[in-house]
C-alpha cells in the first residue's frame, strides 16, 4: 500500500510513475475520500470532547430534572457519535479499497517499458548447453517423472516423481536449505500452507489476484502461492527492535497456483505446475538497507545456480513486467536446452514499505526516534521443479543424467542412467 501523503504531496510524479506500469490512478477520488475522512475524524474528536464535558456536568448537577435533561442530551450525542463512526468506517473502507488496488511505485533505475521485451539483461553466467534435451521427453521412456498418472490422480499440471528423480528433488531442497542457513545466515521456518484472507492482503496477492489462488470452499482460507506469505506475516502488527535487524528467513514449502490466464502455455513438463515446491528467502530490513539487501538476496539465489553449474542470466524487470507489490525485481533465468531459451527460476524483489504498511510492521528509527515502516524483500532460492528440469537438461548425455558434484553427498549417486 502506498502512503496517501506521498500520493497527495506528489500527485503528478506518482501519476507518471504508475502510468509507466499501465495503471491510471484516480487522484481525485483519493483526494475526495481523504478530505472526507479528515472531516469525520475531526468530528469524532469534537464529539468525544463534548461527551467528556457532558460526563463531567452529570457528576456536578444535583437535581433529578437536571440529570434527566443531561440524559436526553447524552442519548442524542450517542446517536451522533454512532452516525459519525458509521460514516467514517464507510469512508475508510472505500479509501482502503482504492489504495489496495494501486501497484507499488517503481524505483528510479527500473527500465520503462510495456512488457518483458523491455527487460534488461545485466549479467550472464556459464556456457549454455548446445543440445536439445527436453526433460519432459527424457522421462517419457520411464516413469521416474510421470505426468499422465498425476493427471489421473488430480488433473493436468501435476507431477508424480519416484525413485532417483524423487531423491534428486529432495536432495535439491536439502542442499538449498543448508547453503542458505549455514552459509548465508538465514533462520529456517516451518510455516502453515493454508493462510487467511488478511495474510494475502498483507503481502499483496489479495484483493487483486484472487483468481490465481486456490480457495478452500466455505472458508476464509487459501492454499499458499509462495512461502513469502506466511513468512512475512510472522511479523504482522509487530514493532521490531533495532538490534534484531536484519531479519533473514528461509522456508521450504509446496506452493499452489491456479495459473489463471495461462491456458495453453507450458503444457509440457515442470515449468508451469499447479503444485510445485520452492525454497523461499525473505529479508526484513531498515529502510536505508533495502537496496543492498536486494543485491545480497539475489546473490544468494545466484550462488545456488553457480554451485549446480546451471547457466543463467540476471535480468532487471521493466515497469510493464514488474510484479504488483514490487518496486524493483531481478529475475534469474536458467538456460533450458529443450526450449532453446532462458526461463525464470527465481524472482528477487524489493517491496520497500508496500507490504509493511499493509501488515503494520514497524521499527523505531534510532536517529529520528520516529516510528518507520520496515522494508521487506523476498526471492526464490530456488524453485525446486524448475531447478530439477534445468539440471536434467543441462547435464543429459547418452541416456545419462550427470549429477553436479555439489549434490553427491545428498544423493549418494553421481549419475542416473535411463
Amino acid at each position: 500500500m502506498i502512503d496517501t501523503d506521498l500520493i497527495l504531496n506528489n500527485p503528478e510524479i506518482i501519476k507518471n510513475k504508475l502510468k509507466s506500469r499501465a495503471f491510471n490512478i484516480d487522484l481525485e477520488q483519493i483526494k475526495k475520500l481523504t478530505t472526507e475522512r479528515k472531516k469525520y475524524i475531526t468530528a469524532k474528536e469534537s464529539l468525544s470532547a463534548e461527551k467528556n464535558i457532558l460526563i463531567k456536568s452529570f457528576n456536578e448537577v444535583e437535581t433529578d430534572s437536571e440529570k434527566e435533561k443531561l440524559k436526553v442530551k447524552s442519548k442524542e450525542l450517542e446517536l451522533k457519535i454512532n452516525k459519525n463512526k458509521s460514516s467514517l468506517q464507510k469512508i475508510q473502507i472505500n479509501l482502503d479499497a482504492c489504495l489496495l488496488d494501486i501497484p507499488n511505485i517503481p524505483d528510479e533505475d527500473v527500465p520503462i517499458g510495456e512488457d518483458e521485451t523491455s527487460n534488461k539483461t545485466i549479467k550472464e553466467w556459464g556456457e549454455p548447453a548446445d543440445s536439445s534435451a527436453d526433460h519432459s521427453e527424457i522421462f517419457k521412456k520411464n516413469s521416474l517423472l510421470d505426468f499422465e498418472t498425476a493427471t489421473t490422480i488430480s488433473r493436468s499440471r501435476f507431477t508424480v516423481m519416484k525413485g532417483e528423480i524423487a531423491k534428486l528433488h529432495r536432495a535439491l531442497i536439502n542442499f538449498m536449505l543448508n547453503i542458505h542457513i549455514e552459509k548465508n545466515n538465514y533462520v529456517e521456518y516451518n510455516v502453515p500452507y493454508i493462510v487467511n484472507n488478511q495474510s494475502l492482503i498483507g503481502t499483496g496477492q489479495l484483493p487483486k489476484f484472487a483468481a490465481d489462488l486456490f480457495k478452500i470452499e466455505n472458508e476464509d482460507l487459501f492454499l499458499i502461492p509462495t512461502a513469502e506469505v506466511p513468512l512475512t506475516n510472522i511479523y504482522r502488527n509487530t514493532s521490531i527492535s533495532d538490534s534484531d535487524f536484519p531479519l533473514k528467513l528461509v522456508s521450504h514449502t509446496p506452493c499452489f497456483r491456479s495459473e489463471a490466464g495461462s491456458y495453453g502455455k507450458d503444457t509440457k513438463g515442470m515449468i508451469r505446475q499447479h503444485q510445485f515446491e520452492k525454497v523461499e528467502l525473505v529479508q526484513i530490513v531498515k529502510q536505508a538497507d533495502s537496496e543492498q539487501a536486494l543485491e545480497e538476496l539475489t546473490a544468494h539465489a545466484e550462488s545456488i545456480l553457480e554451485m549446480l553449474n546451471i547457466p543463467y542470466r540476471k535480468v532487471i524487470l521493466s515497469t510493464g513486467d514488474l510484479g504488483f507489490a514490487s518496486a524493483k525485481t531481478y529475475d534469474l533465468e536458467a538456460w533450458m536446452p529443450g526450449q532453446k531459451k532462458y526461463r525464470e527460476i527465481s524472482s528477487c524483489s524489493n517491496f520497500r514499505d508496500f507490504q509493511s504498511r499493509r501488515l503494520n510492521i514497524t521499527y523505531k528509527d534510532k536517529s529520528s526516534k520516529e516510528k518507520s515502516f520496515v522494508h521487506t524483500l523476498n526471492g526464490s532460492g530456488l524453485a525446486i521443479g524448475r531447478t530439477l528440469a534445468a539440471l536434467v537438461e543441462n547435464n543429459y548425455k547418452n541416456n545419462t543424467i550427470i549429477i553436479p558434484e555439489a549434490l553427491h553427498s545428498y544423493t549418494n549417486f553421481k549419475t542416473i542412467k535411463l
